[in-house]
């Protein structure tokens, strides 16, 4: 009985893995940076990794159980992907809990005004909040192309359904279309 547990835990966790690296590999299409006047920076890549967790996070929380538990896992693994980044970066020990809480914050903070937007149905509030994060210093903006392709993203996937993912998650790739 332990065995199976942990067997399936290792499942969900590999699908979890599975489901970040598309989730990771569709915020950084060259769409975006290209053609939609997304900096191609760290901050840049960062907030379309936000973005993109925030869609597709909000579809596994409407879910099946196993997808919600998917959702939390995801989430982990892209606090501990942003923790390892740091690392990278030359953040050591004695600072990591007060960047972690920032990225934390910064997660959240955004979030909650992409999925308002969404809530709301109003494709400008998302324009400006994408400004804002994008943009937060000077009158830069996207181009008209952005919101929309992830408006149809979110469409795309809202249309898998329940359970779905949790079964079979090579669904969520090809509903999230081609990277390029």
């Amino acid at each position: 009985m332990l065995n199976k547990r942990m067997r399936s835990q290792r499942a969900h966790k590999a699908t979890a893995n599975d489901l970040y690296g598309v989730i990771v590999a569709h915020a950084r299409r060259r769409a975006f940076y290209a053609d939609d006047g997304v900096p191609d920076s760290v901050a840049g890549r960062f907030e379309m990794v936000v973005l993109h967790m925030v869609v597709f996070l909000e579809r596994l929380e409407g879910g099946s159980d196993d997808e919600r538990r998917l959702g939390q896992l995801v989430f982990e693994i892209f606090c501990d992907d942003m923790s390892a980044t740091l690392r990278e970066f030359g953040v050591n020990d004695a600072v990591m809990g007060k960047r972690m809480k920032k990225v934390a914050q910064s997660y959240f903070g955004r979030s909650r005004a992409y999925r308002e937007a969404f809530a709301a149905d109003r494709p400008v509030d998302l324009v400006a909040a994408v400004n804002r994060n994008l943009f937060p210093a000077d009158d830069a903006a996207i181009n008209g192309t952005l919101v929309p392709r992830v408006v149809a993203l979110r469409a795309r996937l809202g249309g898998i359904p329940k359970g779905a993912i949790a079964a079979d998650p090579t669904v969520v790739a090809a509903e999230a279309g081609p990277v390029s």
